[in-house]
């Protein structure tokens, strides 16, 4: 990780926002519904408040603000790319991430992020839904997510597959081959 703190624009007020460095602390998400909206380039639009509670965010520094404030370091640029090919693709993005919290802790959340189209079939924006990541499943994807860093995995396989299917305790990627 880097030592260096990222800073942001806020892309309505203008002001800067200094991210937090990123923490070793684990905060366990409590799977309350975590909304969040952005416009089509990534600057969020909308939070929920239990998105805002959890995460530490106050509403009127968070909207404006690039949806990657909240993008921690151990996290492949590939699973980026990937959703955002999806996702502009009409699609809905399904996995795994790794976020950043205010303060620097993060937390595991399963995310579904669909674009959402207007009455002639534009995309406005994009919707993210947040919900428990499986246990079981964490361990495995944070060793692939280590296996994978850096721009020369960018376009692995892994982080295009198919639908993600889940269950009570488990999480699996298939591919529709």
């Amino acid at each position: 990780m880097s030592n260096l703190h990222k800073v942001f624009t806020n892309h309505i007020t203008k002001e800067k926002f200094i991210q937090a460095k990123p923490m070793t602390i684990n905060k366990i998400y409590d799977g309350k519904p975590m909304i969040t909206e952005t416009d089509t380039e990534g600057i969020i639009t909308y939070a929920n408040r239990h998105f805002l509670e959890f995460t530490g965010f106050e509403r009127k520094e968070l909207i404006g603000l690039p949806h990657s404030v909240i993008r921690h370091p151990d996290t492949p640029v590939g699973v980026y790319h990937a959703m955002w090919k999806i996702i502009s693709q009409k699609k809905v993005w399904r996995g795994y991430l790794k976020s950043l919290c205010r303060d620097g802790s993060y937390y595991w959340a399963l995310l579904y992020i669909q674009p959402k189209i207007d009455e002639i079939g534009n995309i406005t924006g994009y919707v993210a839904s947040r919900r428990d990541a499986y246990p079981s499943a964490i361990s495995d994807v944070e060793a692939k997510y280590a296996e994978l860093q850096g721009k020369e995995h960018m376009d692995d396989d892994y982080f295009m597959r198919g639908e993600l299917y889940h269950g009570e305790d488990m999480a699996t990627f298939t591919s529709h081959a």
